[in-house]
């Protein structure tokens, strides 16, 4: 009998704001505002997506956007936040560094720095709620001009102290060069961040490779493209570089035809540090136990070597020395105990926004 990957301790470190939402939210949130929802966004199923050409990554990044809409109030975000924080509890998540863009919601909040203080104040109160440890990444659009990722560079590290960990960039990695938001990736390197690109998703290896060399990329958001390149496999294992792995994003978007096909096997043979994420449940259907189950059912995961990709989501996230230690412990325990009776250990209270330790691998 396998063990409940529900109840194996784990880091989250690839989940969106928007994204994280429980449809239930949405549906009343747009009905709160007068807002018309799409029968893909309303019908009570995942949408068919498929971003693989521009006009498919359209229709997503549409969705998207209208879901956004829907968030036009700091209640609106404590909810999503603490809603988002109880889904990862429950899946077994006990650290979760959640990814955000303040600019998309700057004009309904009053404006960039407003907007910011009102997702760190939702972030604050739901790890005071919850127990559970949450972060922030400040990830800036690749669709937007260079000079608007140095901006929120700035701003995520003058709000390290509230909780920002971590700078990130997102949205449709073809377009534009990661060479060109080096020097934002840089102002967040030197304020002490940890470099989180998006990259070897929707294209080839190619844009890992700029992740690392570019943007000197600490984690990589994505990164299964990599498995078609063994000499940058090599590379991402050397480095201890951890790919942020969403194996049903991956199908939902129609970057693999099947659960089969996602290259899990590829980079756990290479040893490459993997961290399953959700990326985005609202629009993908699932959450973060389900990656864990898709690794055992789809590739024939054990339950030793899921303990060890939950170990290296641990490892690759940036949560202070106890906080590790204590999942890292949980995660042991869960793998010594009987199958019907395994569970984690009880942690303790999550630590507050701003008392990370320096971060180590």
């Amino acid at each position: 009998m396998a063990r409940d990957v529900r109840l194996l301790p784990k880091a989250h470190l690839h989940l969106h704001f928007t994204g994280s939402m429980r449809p239930g939210t949405l549906l009343e949130l747009a009905d709160k505002y007068g807002v018309h929802l799409p029968d893909a966004l309303s019908g009570g199923r995942p949408p068919r997506l498929r971003a693989t050409d521009e006009r498919g990554w359209f229709r997503f990044q549409r969705l998207y956007d209208i879901a956004r809409g829907c968030l036009r109030s700091p209640e609106d975000i404590q909810r999503l936040v603490r809603e988002a924080a109880e889904e990862d509890v429950r899946d077994g998540s006990r650290w979760l560094e959640i990814q955000v863009d303040p600019t998309s919601y700057a004009p309904r909040l009053g404006g960039l720095i407003p907007a910011l203080e009102v997702i760190l104040d939702a972030v604050e109160r739901a790890a005071r709620d919850t127990g559970l440890g949450i972060r922030v990444l400040v990830a800036a659009n690749r669709m937007k001009h260079p000079l608007d990722a140095r901006t929120l560079a700035r701003l995520a590290v003058r709000f390290r102290d509230r909780g920002i960990v971590g700078f990130g960039l997102s949205n449709d990695e073809r377009r534009g060069f990661a060479r060109d938001f080096d020097r934002a990736f840089a102002i967040a390197r030197d304020g002490g961040l940890l470099a989180a690109p998006h990259g070897g998703e929707l294209s080839g290896p190619g844009s890992v490779r700029d992740c690392l060399d570019d943007l000197r990329a600490a984690r990589v958001g994505h990164g299964v493209r990599a498995a078609e390149d063994p000499t940058l496999l090599a590379r991402l294992a050397e480095r201890g570089v951890t790919c942020e792995v969403c194996p049903a994003s991956n199908v939902a978007l129609g970057v693999y035809d099947k659960p089969e096909d996602v290259p899990l096997r590829t980079l756990w043979d290479a040893g490459v540090p993997m961290a399953l994420g959700a990326d985005d449940p609202l629009l993908f259907g699932s959450r973060l136990a389900a990656q864990y189950e898709l690794a055992r059912e789809a590739h024939g995961f054990t339950d030793e070597e899921l303990a060890e990709v939950a170990r290296q989501s641990v490892r690759g996230s940036a949560a202070p020395e106890p906080v590790r230690a204590e999942l890292l412990a949980g995660i042991d325990d869960w793998l010594a105990a009987a199958p019907e009776a395994a569970g984690p250990r009880v942690p303790g209270p999550a630590p507050r926004p701003g008392e990370a330790g320096a971060r180590s691998r």
